[in-house]
């Protein structure tokens, strides 16, 4: 559905890869004609918020955030944009003062490594129960001039990595020393050039068995 329409658009540009349509559509498919709210860090040619207006539906609320002043001739009465740096934390507070928490959040922004874990930081436990968030054009996290670098401490997709350990960390720390990102936390999931968190609240996993064991 959604190729489908990024195929049929006519309006202003959208620059996509390909292969990031199945991955929007596996996880954004059950916010489709819902209420929500959705923040895209980075607007470039204005494509993308159209793109999610017409996919999302009449209920969704899209706020673009970028640097560009011009970005602000894309707004309409659904798609808002606002002006700042996505690592100024006075901005995405008020953002979220403005709009509310958000329900999905899509950085396509500066693809630079202390933006996106200066986002991360401050809009993902503000994320809304699940909700999702979604890095995308990560293979930056592998290029020097973004602050990247195979291996590298400092970029995204290590501390990502690092994160697989925390959402595990019922099982090697006790109930009450476990954070509220292991909490809240679904699942990670990683494609090419993208990584997705999914938000849920959820407790300690419990050993479920059902049936005879002599079977």
């Amino acid at each position: 559905m959604l190729y489908s329409i990024f195929q049929s658009h006519k309006d202003e540009q959208v620059h996509k890869w390909t292969h990031y349509f199945p991955v929007y559509e596996r996880f954004f498919k059950d916010f489709v004609n819902k209420s929500l709210v959705m923040y895209e860090i980075g607007v470039s040619r204005g494509g993308s918020l159209q793109l999610w207006k017409k996919y999302l539906g009449p209920f969704a609320t899209i706020v673009g955030i970028d640097i560009n002043e011009a970005s602000k001739k894309y707004e309409d009465e659904q798609c808002k944009v606002r002006i700042g740096d996505q690592a100024d934390l006075d901005c995405l507070r008020k953002v979220v003062d403005e709009f509310g928490q958000p329900d999905i959040v899509v950085d396509d922004g500066s693809h630079v490594m202390r933006d996106l874990d200066v986002s991360f930081r401050f809009l993902y436990p503000l994320l809304n129960n699940n909700g999702v968030y979604i890095v995308e054009d990560a293979h930056s996290c592998y290029l020097p001039e973004f602050g990247g670098g195979l291996g590298k401490p400092s970029s995204f997709i290590e501390k990502a990595k690092e994160m697989i350990d925390v959402l595990n960390s019922y099982h090697y720390k006790k109930e009450d020393k476990v954070d509220d990102f292991a909490k809240s936390t679904f699942s990670i999931s990683f494609f090419d050039s993208m990584i997705v968190f999914e938000k849920r609240r959820r407790g300690k996993p419990y050993d479920l068995m059902r049936g005879n064991p002599d079977l």
